[in-house]
């Protein structure tokens, strides 16, 4: 399923690194940034997720609240975070489902595929990007997106 524009962004509740849970539907009335991402630690991943920690404050500043979802575990997201000093938590979609329902998982390989998506603070979808696992994205477009919401 592809997102549209428009669209209720599809609800879930994940644990970060913390194993805090954090349920999307709770975070209404301000934008968020949901960033999938196949593994951490592999090489294209970590030069975007390190493009992010340096855009981290435009982002936050426009009232965005960003999360990293990977298929990783919490462990293994709070050693990443530790090891490249994200300011942004990393939430473990263990088994892919949000991922399924965000039109971004990759059965044959296990892993999300890359996407960016802004949600409003409406919770409706307001900017999507997606790129196949081996092609980084360009998050050029992200704060306009995180702006116009």
């Amino acid at each position: 399923m592809a997102l549209e524009i428009g669209q209720e962004a599809p609800d879930f509740t994940l644990v970060n690194e913390d194993n805090e849970q954090v349920t999307l539907s709770e975070l209404r009335g301000s934008p968020v940034v949901l960033v999938f991402y196949p593994f951490d630690f592999s090489g294209i991943c970590t030069g975007e997720l390190c493009e992010i920690r340096d855009e981290y404050s435009g982002w936050s500043g426009a009232g965005a609240t960003v999360f990293g979802i990977s298929r990783d575990s919490r462990f293994a997201h709070a050693a990443f975070k530790a090891a490249e000093n994200f300011q942004h938590s990393l939430l473990a979609d263990l088994k892919g489902e949000v991922a399924r329902a965000y039109g971004t998982w990759n059965e044959d390989l296990g892993a999300a595929e890359r996407l960016t998506v802004v949600i409003d603070a409406a919770g409706n979808v307001a900017y999507s990007q997606q790129n196949p696992i081996l092609e980084a994205r360009d998050h050029s477009d992200v704060l306009a997106a995180i702006q116009g919401s």
